[in-house]
């Protein structure tokens, strides 16, 4: 199967789910009446802004995983997909304190994207990597939202309904997960100053991955009432939202494998 029809698939499906988008306008920022009419438009724009940078992203994201690493359509896909997820992770995380609903989990949720996002694409740039004054910032990141997220666990576990942000106590976990890798992998960048090739390829591998589902997880598994029965009753849901993990674990494969291979040459 070629590429473009590996592509056209996740593309269709999403076009085809994205028309019920207003459903999720009950969750938007709530402005009165009478406030003036410019702040309706700017809140408008930063909506459907942010839904068009998930989308494009996401379709960006899905040919950039496919296609082959280094090729002119791996890096051209790859630098829509962090100019949208950029946009929409960066609006996520400014506008969720202002929702009416609790979003204290998605303002992290949208720090620990944008983190993930530019180390990731930072360390895909970065060909004589040194380590410098945004690892430094970034293990402070990392620390902070691995913290939260076992802090957002404890809430939740003992919350009357078994939920914070009406989220239960395993959905953070990720929020543990990829804060304690990345605070261990920059802790490591710090102690050794520089990464070899295929150390600097794997972090740009997991980041991008990463924050890659934090997109397609909220999207796929978090609007479930966007899609019909028969879609949700499928399996779909779940591969789509886990694409990002299995190509990750695909490409972390071949990746060590190559460099096993090197190294007894």
């Amino acid at each position: 199967m070629h590429y473009k029809n590996i592509v056209i698939i996740p593309a269709g499906v999403l076009c085809l789910f994205l028309l019920q988008i207003n459903q999720a306008l009950a969750e938007t920022i709530q402005l009165d009446k009478d406030v003036n009419l410019i702040f309706h438009w700017g809140a408008a724009l930063l909506l459907y802004a942010h839904i068009s940078g998930g989308f494009i992203g996401m379709l960006a994201g899905t040919a950039a995983s496919l296609a082959p690493k280094g090729k002119a359509l791996h890096r051209k896909a790859g630098k829509i997909f962090y100019i949208a997820m950029f946009i929409c992770y960066s609006i996520g995380a400014c506008v969720a304190p202002f929702l009416e609903m609790g979003q204290r989990t998605n303002f992290v949720a949208g720090v620990l994207a944008l983190y993930l996002l530019t180390s990731g694409v930072s360390a895909a740039q970065r060909r004589n990597f040194r380590a410098g004054i945004g690892e430094k910032l970034g293990i402070v990141v990392a620390l902070t939202i691995t913290l939260l997220g076992v802090f957002f666990i404890y809430l939740a576990s003992n919350s009357p309904t078994g939920t914070i942000d009406d989220s239960p106590p395993q959905a953070f976990m990720l929020f543990v997960v990829a804060g304690s890798l990345a605070f261990i992998g920059d802790l490591r960048v710090l102690i050794g100053k520089t990464l070899t090739n295929t150390q600097r390829t794997i972090r740009h591998l997991w980041r991008m991955c990463f924050s890659f589902f934090i997109a397609s997880g909220s999207f796929f598994f978090g609007q479930a009432g966007l899609f019909p029965d028969w879609f949700n009753a499928s399996l779909l849901p779940l591969a789509l939202g886990f694409f990002p993990f299995i190509i990750l674990l695909i490409y972390l494969v071949k990746e060590i494998r190559q460099s096993h291979r090197y190294r007894h040459i």
